[in-house]
């Protein structure tokens, strides 16, 4: 498997985490799900207004959010020209994460985690619109961030 992960610095607060952190949870989330192909993922982190912008946009929300994932539209590389399927893009808001984080009284680095994995899954397939998806779906991200040795997101404080 073969993982390229790009990042996007559009945000004016600075991260507390690095790229090389992200990279690792991507990839480490795609292996324990399974995945077995050359992928490609981009993270963009932005401001408060970008992620309000995007969120209205694409979601009819009128707030910033923490984490948007967008799957790509593109074929997949088995059946084109491309040497990697680009799995889609996961926006975070940094300033969002951080109030999280303080809020829900947990650090920065284990929400940060959280959301990449969350972003991650929704590149792969899984939702959260109904009951079962949403249980299914936490359920994914508890085993997978224990597996990166944080502990289940769903516990505040």
């Amino acid at each position: 498997m073969n993982v390229i992960v790009d990042l996007i610095d559009d945000s004016d607060t600075q991260p507390s985490i690095n790229f090389a952190e992200i990279q690792s949870w991507v990839i480490n989330t795609l292996k324990i799900i399974n995945l077995d192909c050359s992928v490609s993922i981009c993270i963009k982190l932005v401001d408060p207004k970008e992620a309000a912008d995007l969120n209205m946009r694409y979601r009819n929300k009128n707030s910033p959010t923490n984490v948007l994932s967008f799957k790509s539209l593109l074929p997949d590389s088995s059946d084109s020209f491309l040497p990697t399927h680009h799995l889609g893009d996961i926006v975070i808001c940094p300033e969002i994460v951080r109030s999280e984080a303080a809020e829900q009284r947990k650090s920065e680095v284990a929400h940060y985690a959280h959301l990449v994995v969350h972003g991650t899954l929704h590149l792969n397939g899984f939702q959260h619109e109904t009951e079962n998806q949403a249980q299914n779906m936490e359920k994914e991200e508890i085993k997978v961030l224990e597996k990166l040795g944080f502990p289940n997101p769903y516990l505040i404080g």
